[in-house]
């Protein structure tokens, strides 16, 4: 186990041990730009974020809601590449500690290579990757790279996982499961739905991995009524959202991300 997965555990214990949901931001590498993400980033975690995810951005999102799409979509038109990801996983490790994970589709990962893909981004100091759309029974050339490097792989569970395939999917997974409240795509939503509470009280019974829930959380409320139940309270379109909202004024952008991350951590601190 390298030390950067030993740090995930620890971050993800330690926030166990004190009786709260760990908080973890998602913003994709590149947007709205590669400098301007990693300060993003950093500003997440000096708010309150106890993990971060760094997205690689894909042309086509399927998981992915309006928001991140858009994200995505400035990230690739300004001309982000797989290099500038891995750097931005290093940057924001560099400068908080925090565990950072990457969040990818599998094709990019598949076409670059999953044993350099792994190997560079333990380099850079990364905890893991999330590969939302990678089927278990398809992942075993990626689960032998990131084991090789020491770096977690973390699956998504879904409301429509089955008892079975979800113990399948866990006993496969490392880090977390990143169980995702409500069917569909990314973005926030007025409530997180009845579904969160079920899929990770499912999820509990096939493994003693932390349950992390995203898709749908985007204010203090959310985040509280999560982490009443979770183990963790992903964030992702919350942020993206302030970044676009302040498109012309950077500085203002940042801070409105410092500030939302200071709320949510608020939020999960108070959820029990």
């Amino acid at each position: 186990m390298s030390g950067q997965l030993e740090n995930l555990n620890r971050v993800l214990a330690r926030a166990r041990e004190e009786d709260r949901a760990a908080l973890v931001g998602y913003l994709p590498a590149g947007f709205p730009t590669v400098d301007r993400a990693v300060d993003a980033l950093t500003a997440m975690v000096e708010g309150g974020c106890d993990v971060v995810e760094v997205g690689l951005p894909h042309s086509d999102p399927v998981l992915d809601g309006p928001v991140i799409q858009t994200a995505d979509d400035i990230a690739l038109r300004g001309g982000v590449r797989i290099a500038d990801v891995i750097r931005t996983v290093g940057r924001v490790h560099e400068a908080t500690g925090a565990p950072v994970l990457c969040m990818t589709y599998w094709n990019p990962v598949d076409r670059y290579g999953p044993e350099r893909f792994a190997a560079e981004l333990a380099a850079a100091g990364g905890a893991g990757c999330i590969l939302p759309d990678l089927p278990v029974e398809e992942s075993e050339v990626w689960r032998k790279a990131a084991a090789s490097h020491g770096l977690a792989t973390v699956f998504v569970v879904a409301p429509s996982s089955r008892e079975e395939r979800l113990a399948r999917i866990t006993q496969a997974g490392s880090g977390f499961v990143y169980a995702a409240s409500l069917m569909g795509v990314t973005g926030t939503r007025e409530s997180v739905g009845a579904e969160a509470r079920d899929l990770v009280e499912r999820t509990r019974r096939t493994s003693e991995l932390p349950v992390c829930v995203g898709l749908g959380v985007s204010h203090a409320e959310h985040a509280a009524e999560v982490a009443a139940f979770a183990d963790g309270v992903i964030v992702g379109s919350a942020f993206v959202r302030r970044l676009l909202d302040h498109a012309d004024d950077p500085d203002t952008g940042l801070a409105e991300v410092r500030k939302l991350a200071g709320e949510l951590a608020r939020g999960v601190r108070s959820g029990r």
